[in-house]
C-alpha cells in the first residue's frame, strides 16, 4: 500500500469521527499514513464500543488525538485547537479538515404543537451541520495549522435538492454547507486551501437510521442504484482519500457524488 502522507507529520481533523462515514475516513487516511484528531461527542455507554474503534487506527500506525466534546461550543473550540497546537508543535500540519457533523432534527413540518418542525429546529441544525465547518475552517486558519496545500472535505446528501419528509432542517442544512464550501474554495483559495463536498448514495449508517421511513428510503436505494446496492462507509471514505492526494489539488469548489449512479435513475 502507498502511504501518501507518511513521515510528513500530516494530520486529518475529523469533525464527528466516531462512526460512519467519519470513522471510515479515519481508518483509510490513517491507513495510507496521515494522523487522526477525531472530534466527537458521545455517551458513556459507547465509550467501550468507540475505544475499539480508535484502537484500530493507533494498529495502522497512526497517532490518535481524540476529544470526547461538543465542537458546537467556541469554548471548547479554542480550548480542543489548544491541545493540538501542543501536539502538532512547529511541524504538524493539518492537511484534511472532514466535517461529518450531524447533528440535526428530523420533525415533519406538519404535527401537534410538540412535535412539529419549529424555528430553532431549524438553528440547530444549520448551526451544526453546516456554519459549524466555517467556524473550524477559519480557526483553523487564523492559527496557522493548516498544511501549505490543505483540503477541506464534507458530507451532502441527495436532500440538498430533494425533498423529504422529517428533512426539512436537515436539507436547508445541506444546501448551505454547500454555499459555505464554494466561498471557502474561493476566498481561501489564495492561500493554498481547496474546499469540495461529497454527495454520498444512501448509506445505512446510525445517522441514517434515526431518519423516520428509512426502512423506505434504503429499499427505493437498492432499487434505483445500477449496482442495486447500498453505498458504503468504506466507499466514501475512498473519495476523501482521493480528494486528500496530491493529484486532487486542482479540483476545488465542487460536489463529488459518490452513490455508484444512484442519483441518474
Amino acid at each position: 500500500m502507498v502511504k501518501d502522507f507518511e513521515n510528513k507529520n500530516y494530520w486529518a481533523l475529523i469533525l464527528g469521527g466516531s462512526a460512519g462515514l467519519g470513522l471510515a475516513s479515519a481508518k483509510k487516511l490513517a491507513a495510507h499514513g496521515c494522523n487522526i484528531i477525531i472530534v466527537h461527542r458521545n455517551s458513556r455507554a459507547d465509550a467501550e464500543m468507540i475505544e475499539k474503534e480508535f484502537q484500530q487506527i493507533t494498529a495502522l500506525g497512526a497517532e490518535l488525538l481524540a476529544f470526547n466534546k461538543d465542537a458546537m461550543s467556541a469554548e471548547k473550540r479554542e480550548l480542543i485547537i489548544k491541545d493540538i497546537q501542543e501536539k502538532l508543535g512547529e511541524s504538524g500540519k493539518v492537511k484534511v479538515l472532514l466535517h461529518s457533523i450531524a447533528k440535526g432534527n428530523l420533525k415533519p413540518m406538519i404535527a401537534d404543537e410538540n412535535t412539529a418542525l419549529q424555528n430553532e429546529d431549524f438553528h440547530l441544525t444549520l448551526d451544526s451541520m453546516a456554519v459549524s465547518l466555517y467556524d473550524w475552517t477559519r480557526l483553523l486558519f487564523e492559527k496557522r495549522l493548516f498544511a501549505a496545500d490543505a483540503r477541506i472535505i464534507s458530507f451532502t446528501s441527495e436532500g440538498n435538492r430533494k425533498a423529504f419528509k422529517t428533512y426539512a432542517a436537515v436539507s436547508a442544512a445541506k444546501a448551505a454547507l454547500e454555499a459555505i464550501t464554494r466561498n471557502i474554495a474561493l476566498e481561501f483559495a489564495p492561500y493554498g486551501i481547496k474546499a469540495n463536498c461529497i454527495q454520498a448514495g444512501v448509506t445505512n449508517t446510525q445517522s441514517f437510521r434515526m431518519i423516520p421511513g428509512h426502512e423506505e428510503l434504503e429499499a427505493a436505494a437498492i432499487k434505483r442504484n445500477p449496482f442495486k446496492k447500498l453505498t458504503t462507509p468504506e466507499d466514501v471514505a475512498n473519495v476523501v482519500y482521493l480528494l486528500s492526494k496530491d493529484e486532487a489539488g486542482w479540483i476545488n469548489g465542487t460536489t463529488i457524488i459518490a452513490d455508484g449512479g444512484e442519483h441518474i435513475n
